[in-house]
């Protein structure tokens, strides 16, 4: 079995019967199961509950699909004896189901390793695959994939934002328009996957970035070390540019120790001055001298500090963000001139400090796409002395470093959450000095409607407001997209009542 999975490296190879169950039918997994069944393998999906356009779709692309409990490992995987199981990425590494694939020696792939074998499905004008560049990071990701692309596109190039973004890698290597360069925003669960890889050492990007690293998705991974671990395989084996954050050790340590193709070079980034392979920030300018032929003596301009704020793209973060997104187009030879431009058009998603309203003296902002210490932190330092909104679900993330650093910041705090003991406890520690108020489910009505009325009574004159929980949603909220439109909702209906 092991030569013919070794085999299956093209669109074109002979996929015909291979026995592959797929794991999770959400959008990742009925991608994953549509490809297999269109190259011809027999597909058993399996998972514990489906939208009903996935189930009813299942049977039409010609998979089976048994909805079941996965506690434990169901009859019908084993009865199906599968050659490969392909697992979405909500399966942790503890999961009994893929404890059971391993234990038995069954190949073990996640969406990306399948997109990476049949990358070739439709080809460029050479016979050539569209290029990869992969990007990870605590934050920072989504933003910087949008920025990437965006790049591109601007440069001419044919480029698509997938993964983790939204839009499933097969998705996107399977459209029959092609593309020059597929921009793959890749979790730390999607990485882990890659790293257990037979196929590990014949994925190849063009370029890679990990943006940042803090402790995130713990109970996932198991431990920091793990997800540490995890995040690095995205160096593995680049081609051409390994871009960096040389603010974050964790990412120069990375690098310093990736496996990479012959030639690769280390770009670093950060709010400095840069080095002759670095891109950074001299007298507001932000600048390459990485990708410049007399880099050792001078720079090439990409845009400034005050152009950045004008278009709402001034916050520190969201500034390194455009630097490694720079650095990735410069390493596709999209030129300087392209980036200035394209960036005054540029806007951030909806839910990553967003500026919701200004009235009366108070700034609302929305950055519910905060959703771990590491992202609130730099909300924080973009926005000191605001009423910090705080809490959710932690994910087993303790919120001390937070608060004994940036959350010190805050003129006050206003938490949020079913289970808000942890984040309370962190405040009494570390932050005393910060006014904190509390909003107690059940007793006060609409959680962001009490959010607004405290903050509201907080402020007196001007001030900013800022929504950055550190924590997952799903405690009180639809998702952290739901949480952040309630909060400007309440916003809105206070400022109708308040009139000018």
């Amino acid at each position: 079995m092991s030569d013919r999975l070794d085999s299956l490296t093209s669109w074109r190879a002979d996929w015909s019967g291979l026995r592959v169950a797929v794991l999770g039918l959400s959008v990742t997994g009925f991608s994953a199961a549509d490809t297999l069944t269109e190259l011809g393998a027999e597909v058993l999906v399996l998972s514990e509950g489906a939208a009903e356009e996935y189930a009813r779709l299942v049977p039409v692309i010609g998979a089976r699909l048994e909805l079941a409990s996965l506690a434990d490992v169901p009859a019908a995987l084993r009865d199906f004896d599968p050659e490969v199981v392909v697992a979405s990425p909500g399966f942790p590494p503890s999961h009994p189901v893929i404890r059971w694939a391993q234990q038995n020696g069954i190949a073990l792939w996640g969406d990306i390793e399948l997109a990476w074998r049949v990358r070739d499905k439709v080809v460029r004008a050479d016979g050539s695959p569209a290029d990869w560049v992969l990007i990870t990071g605590t934050n920072g990701k989504t933003t910087t994939t949008q920025l990437t692309a965006t790049l591109l596109q601007a440069g001419g190039l044919r480029a698509a934002p997938c993964g983790n973004i939204g839009v499933p890698v097969l998705d996107a290597v399977r459209d029959p328009a092609g593309f020059d360069v597929l921009v793959v925003e890749l979790s730390s669960h999607q990485l882990w996957y890659i790293g257990q890889s037979a196929l590990a050492g014949q994925l190849v990007p063009h370029s890679a970035v990990c943006l940042n690293l803090a402790d995130d998705h713990l109970v996932w991974h198991g431990s920091s070390d793990a997800y540490r671990e995890a995040k690095s395989f995205v160096y593995r084996h680049t081609r051409v540019a390994c871009v960096y954050n040389k603010a974050d050790a964790a990412t120069v340590r990375m690098v310093e120790e990736a496996d990479v193709t012959e030639g690769a070079r280390a770009i670093g980034f950060d709010l400095g001055t840069p080095g002759p392979s670095d891109l950074g920030v001299v007298d507001g300018i932000l600048v390459d001298r990485a990708f410049h032929a007399d880099r050792r003596n001078s720079a090439l301009e990409l845009t400034t500090l005050d152009e950045l704020r004008a278009a709402g793209l001034g916050a520190p973060h969201i500034v390194q963000n455009i630097l490694a997104a720079s650095a990735l187009v410069r390493s596709l030879d999209v030129a300087p001139a392209v980036i200035h431009d394209a960036l005054r058009d540029f806007t951030l998603d909806a839910h990553r400090i967003q500026l919701i309203a200004e009235h009366r003296g108070i700034r609302w902002i929305d950055d519910s796409k905060a959703t771990n210490p590491h992202a609130a932190a730099s909300s924080l330092r973009a926005y000191p002395g605001a009423v910090w909104v705080v809490g959710g679900d932690l994910k087993g993330v303790d919120l001390g470093d937070l608060v004994a650093d940036a959350g010190r910041t805050a003129g006050a705090a206003i938490v949020i959450g079913v289970d808000r003991a942890p984040v309370l406890a962190a405040f009494e520690r570390h932050a005393s000095q910060v006014p904190v108020f509390e909003v107690v489910p059940g007793e006060t009505g609409e959680v962001m409607d009490r959010v607004v009325e405290l903050a509201t009574g907080i402020i007196d004159g001007e001030g900013t407001v800022l929504l950055a929980p550190a924590a997952a949603s799903f405690d009180q909220f639809a998702s952290y997209a739901d949480r952040g439109e309630r909060f400007a909702q309440a916003v809105r209906a206070w400022i109708e009542q308040s009139g000018s």
